[in-house]
């Protein structure tokens, strides 16, 4: 156990939510909105002003994606957000 100003947390039995099935399936939908729109990743980074490893990493579940980041892809996809969710 852990203690934290906001309590005690058990950090050995904390869900990894970036590996959970929901998350996955965000995932699997940025992918799948990015190549319906014709765009290589490194298309998408150079409109997000971003690297290419950003867009990889995002894709291959490494990195967690905000809602700000979300809206920016879903614009960029011409999706709704709940394509996504």
């Amino acid at each position: 156990m852990v203690y934290t100003t906001i309590g005690y947390y058990d950090i050995f039995n904390m869900p990894k939510s970036i590996y959970g099935a929901e998350y996955k399936k965000v995932v699997e939908n940025l992918r799948k909105a990015r190549e319906n729109a014709g765009l290589r990743q490194e298309d998408v980074a150079q409109k997000l002003g971003k690297p290419q490893s950003y867009i990889s990493k995002i894709e291959r579940g490494e990195r967690r994606v905000d809602v700000v980041e979300l809206k920016a892809f879903a614009r960029l996809y011409k999706k709704s957000l709940d394509f996504f969710v």
